[in-house]
């Protein structure tokens, strides 16, 4: 029999990597999501969504139920992932690649079965291709990250061996003793967290009840945020914007003011003057972008949970 469709426990190991929040919040990047990543950009999203009478996404406000939820990602996947692996794989595909790789592109786009990965399936080399999916397409902007490097090694591992192991993986609750091995993802959020004056206390990769508590201020400080204590894939959605917000503002800065001081020079006119109002300019844009980010970390400095956010 041909595999065309993803198994129950494949649509459980993509929801353990995805998470499932039911209120709609703002992902790393500004996009609107709900759901197992649901997003305005997807047509099927849109119809789905439409038909429950949703024509917007708006963080904090727009809310589904977990059985609406369950039926946005049938048709999703139904409609777009599903087929895209049956056009770009071999007839013998079994149950395991078939939800490896549904996976894989739920999360890197349905034009990732013509990257390399899927070349060498198609090749037949099955090892092969387990190999390069494990060891790649896990960075953002160059950067390598943690959920990214455990989401493509496990989806490699369920490909090539069976081994379904990510249920919970995307949410984080708080645990009474420390883990054998510090949580990278963990990790990553505490030195968000410091860096944002919310203390988690030590960097060790655990959540613990001081980890937490941090999560829960950070959680008051944003509106569209479940105050659960949970690192679930929303909260940490936005703690990457957060630290991403800061990168970009002082990268964009830093390279106008480089930039313009070094044209003004060669034209004899008062770089310095001219390269501190470009980097003005620069600052203020990327203020503009991230309002919403500097406007919530202004109300947790001063101790007032924030206002629902309007966008």
């Amino acid at each position: 029999m041909t595999i065309t469709t993803t198994s129950p426990r494949g649509r459980a190991f993509m929801r353990g990597h995805e998470g499932n929040p039911l209120t709609c919040y703002l992902d790393a990047v500004g996009i609107p999501t709900i759901g197992t990543g649901f997003t305005m950009r997807s047509a099927a999203v849109r119809a789905a969504l439409k038909r429950l009478g949703i024509t917007k996404l708006v963080p904090g406000k727009t809310k589904i139920t977990a059985a609406q939820s369950d039926s946005i990602f049938a048709a999703v996947l139904a409609e777009e992932f599903e087929p895209a692996v049956v056009r770009g794989s071999p007839k013998n595909r079994n149950q395991r690649q078939m939800d490896a790789a549904v996976s894989a592109i739920y999360n890197l786009g349905t034009g990732a079965m013509q990257w390399t990965w899927a070349d060498l399936w198609r090749a037949g080399d099955i090892e092969g291709a387990a190999t390069y999916l494990g060891s790649h397409y896990n960075t953002a902007e160059g950067k390598k990250l943690p959920g990214l490097v455990r989401r493509r090694k496990e989806e490699a591992e369920l490909f090539l061996s069976g081994r379904y192991v990510s249920a919970g993986g995307a949410v984080k609750e708080s645990q009474p003793k420390p883990p054998r091995k510090p949580d990278a993802v963990v990790k990553e959020a505490q030195e968000i967290l410091t860096s944002k004056g919310f203390n988690p206390g030590a960097i060790d990769g655990w959540m613990g009840e001081k980890t937490r508590e941090a999560v829960i201020a950070y959680q008051k400080a944003h509106p569209h945020l479940e105050v659960d204590g949970i690192l679930g894939p929303a909260t940490l959605s936005q703690l990457r914007r957060d630290a991403k917000a800061l990168r970009d503002a002082a990268i964009k800065g830093a390279g106008s003011a480089v930039g313009s001081g070094a044209l003004a020079f060669m034209a004899g006119l008062p770089w310095g003057w001219i390269a501190l109002g470009v980097a003005a300019l620069a600052v203020g844009y990327a203020a503009y972008r991230y309002r919403d980010v500097i406007a919530r970390r202004w109300n947790s400095w001063r101790g007032k949970e924030a206002a629902a956010w309007r966008g």
